[in-house]
């Protein structure tokens, strides 16, 4: 082993921090251990059954394209599908639009890859998804971070933001949005403020990533467009995957956009990993061609909406009335305000040995806030561990107070 590893070291490898979420995950592996904390879907809403049919079909169909490389772009039959779903929901977009990803959080670091150089500047919600700010921060952007209200990301106090930058010569990146059932706080971005948003980004000629893994998994209220289709001008780069609406353990996701974006994501992720798995494509593809994906939807909303209402009206009965709680209209989160003397930091340690864990709100904050607040997840958990699970929170916050 070298002696000063330290000095062999990129600059951007020297800024890396390991993902909080993925290091408390580790912690969570003991099975007496009720976890909030990941993202995790319910293991019960694979479709083993429909899969192993299809997997056989493939094996034995389609084995010299399914186990040979691929096209870095992506399966050309998965890809016509995507293409043909989202022109149902208003893109105006082609095959050269979309391209497929190892999921959507390599989209995220090809993102990052393609935009951004050490001190750049791009604006985040306050709070934010950790994987989106983990891939921003190995690049070394600096991040500029905008509050939530119940509508979403606040409208002044972006505009207050891209003007100050204007002032100065400057201009960010883009802005990096989760407009449905936003991760952490399962807030849902307006239709208003989604279009008084494009209006800024255009005005000052920033783009726009929607990150929107959740979308489809709407359990109540009005559908609201997608920033993309209420734009259609190519302003905004979408990304979505399977891994929340399919199984994670796919690792597909994909990217809408402009093509010479797009191209130059080709480009990045060709010396990354060449291509996404073709075998993963294929079958993907195939369940979808058999009408067997927006079945399987429905089936998770149904389960969800179910723990989701079961978790809030646990939290009505054993929570403080100190603690505020968001009301998601889907997704798989909700976001937990404490007073604000609280550190959820420490009382971690506490509720790991009430055997329960959530994720620390600071790990959502780009500026190091949110020490009294808490991402819980909903989806993960049976209905009858999600109860159990509160209570045990609730114990946790009490000895606390």
């Amino acid at each position: 082993m070298v002696k000063d590893l330290e000095s062999l070291l990129s600059v951007n490898s020297r800024g890396m921090k390991k993902s909080q979420i993925r290091e408390l995950l580790k912690l969570t592996a003991d099975p007496s251990i009720i976890s909030f904390a990941g993202g995790l879907p319910a293991a019960d809403t694979f479709p083993v059954e429909e899969l192993t049919q299809i997997i056989n079909d493939v094996m034995s169909k389609e084995a010299h394209l399914a186990l040979q490389y691929g096209a870095t772009e992506g399966d050309t039959l998965l890809r016509t599908l995507l293409v043909e779903r989202y022109r149902k929901q208003g893109f105006n977009i082609s095959l050269e639009n979309l391209i497929i990803t190892t999921a959507s959080q390599q989209a995220l670091d090809l993102v990052g890859k393609i935009f951004i150089d050490r001190d750049d500047k791009i604006i985040v919600g306050l709070p934010s998804y950790l994987g989106g700010l983990s891939a921003f921060a190995n690049y070394g952007a600096e991040m500029i971070g905008i509050p939530l209200d119940e509508e979403g990301m606040d409208y002044t106090k972006l505009k207050h933001a891209l003007e100050d930058l204007n002032s100065k010569g400057e201009k960010p990146k883009f802005i990096y949005i989760i407009p449905d059932f936003q991760n952490p706080s399962g807030i849902t971005m307006s239709e208003k403020r989604r279009l008084d948003i494009l209006e800024l980004a255009k005005k000052y000629d920033v783009l726009i990533i929607e990150d929107s893994p959740y979308r489809e998994l709407r359990f109540e209220g009005t559908e609201v467009q997608t920033l993309y289709a209420l734009d259609n001008t190519e302003q905004v780069l979408t990304l979505g995957t399977f891994s929340k609406i399919f199984a994670p353990g796919f690792r597909i996701g994909w990217v809408i956009g402009n093509k010479e974006i797009l191209d130059k994501i080709v480009m990045a992720k060709q010396a990354t990993d060449l291509c996404t798995p073709p075998f993963t494509q294929r079958i993907v593809a195939r369940y979808i061609e058999k009408g067997y994906l927006d079945k399987n939807i429905e089936k998770i909303k149904i389960m969800y909406r179910e723990k989701r209402d079961v978790m809030l009206k646990a939290f009505e009965e054993y929570m403080p009335p100190q603690i505020k709680w968001t009301c998601p209209e889907g997704g798989l989160f909700l976001f937990l305000t404490l007073p604000d003397h609280l550190d959820t930091s420490e009382l971690f340690i506490e509720a790991i040995k009430e055997k329960v864990a959530y994720v620390v709100g600071t790990a959502f904050y780009c500026d190091g806030e949110g020490k009294n607040t808490m991402r819980i997840n909903f989806s993960y958990s049976s209905k009858k561990m999600n109860v159990e699970g509160v209570k045990r929170l609730a114990d946790v916050i009490k000895k606390y107070l």
